[in-house]
């Protein structure tokens, strides 16, 4: 999937599942009053009369229109554009500035709480809040007009269940495979995997037992030869 985020600022094996901007309705406002004022300056440019009076309230008009629009048309939807709520395998981050830039990033395993916030007019338009609950000394982090809010919380909380599966099973060192057993495989089964071979013992009793008739013998040959006597 193609993302408008720099993908040089992850970590290896990691994968961007969503980059969002604010919703786009937050730019809307703004560019409403853009194409108002810019109608204004129009209607104003015909009117005035093509002579030096009229030059000089046009170039009024177009300065009025300059100094305005930046603040409230350019300035917003420069806000809006270089926002970037960037949602990955390892992390969530968060990018806001123009000039200066901040940012902040929130591990997937510190995060302790996910939830999401929606009124009445964010339900129709498909946007929300979302609130991030961090461990640690570090602020929570709103993330404000977000693009179907609802299905990105359970786009994270889905995310911190694979990443505590991941770091669990790269703890034991051990792939998960469906349809191993951890048992056999940890080596918990209860027996060892020596497979030394134990030496025969020996001791001073024969390998078989003694026949009855080789324990006679000595006697049954010493009464032959009291009879021979």
């Amino acid at each position: 999937m193609t993302v408008g985020f720099p993908e040089n600022v992850l970590a290896k094996g990691e994968k961007v599942e969503r980059d969002l901007h604010p919703h786009w309705l937050t730019v809307v406002v703004p560019t409403l009053f853009g194409l108002l004022l810019a109608a204004a300056c129009i209607t104003v440019a015909r009117a005035t009369p093509d002579d030096d009076t009229g030059n000089r309230i046009q170039w009024i008009a177009v300065a009025v229109f300059v100094l305005v629009a930046v603040p409230a048309v350019f300035v917003p939807y420069l806000r809006w554009r270089t926002t970037h709520y960037v949602i990955t395998s390892h992390r969530v981050m968060v990018r806001r500035g123009i000039l200066t830039k901040n940012g902040k990033d929130i591990t997937l395993s510190k995060i302790t709480d996910v939830s999401f916030q929606q009124t009445v007019v964010d339900r129709i338009i498909g946007a929300g809040s979302l609130h991030i609950e961090s461990a640690g000394d570090s602020p929570d982090e709103n993330l404000t007009n977000i693009p179907r809010s609802n299905e990105v919380q359970q786009l994270i909380n889905r995310l911190i269940d694979e990443d505590d599966l991941r770091r669990r099973t790269h703890g034991r060192g051990i792939a998960d495979a469906p349809g191993s057993d951890p048992a056999s495989a940890s080596g918990d089964d209860g027996y060892d995997d020596d497979t030394t071979a134990i030496p025969p013992q020996r001791s001073g009793r024969p390998d078989r037992p003694e026949l009855a008739e080789e324990r006679r013998r000595p006697r049954d040959l010493g009464d032959g030869s009291d009879q021979a006597l």
